[in-house]
């Protein structure tokens, strides 16, 4: 299973210029597809600016909440 998973993907290229790390690349037909999951930092920005909200990010990737008591 992929990081990320992109359906219903209208080939806007939003997701791909608001990335960070640079994964998400276009098809020639235009959809968004992962290139690189093991680079996504998770950060939700492709989710978030997706305007058809066609991104979903799995939790196998999600990053841990740790909390300090000291």
């Amino acid at each position: 299973m992929s990081i990320k998973s992109i359906y219903g993907c209208m080939g806007c290229g939003t997701c791909v210029r608001a990335c960070p790390t640079d994964v998400i690349r276009q098809r020639k037909d235009g959809k968004a597809y992962i290139a690189y999951p093991a680079d996504c930092q998770i950060c939700h920005l492709c989710r978030m600016y997706c305007p058809v909200d066609a991104i979903t990010i799995t939790p196998e990737k999600s990053i841990p909440v740790v909390v300090s008591w000291g």
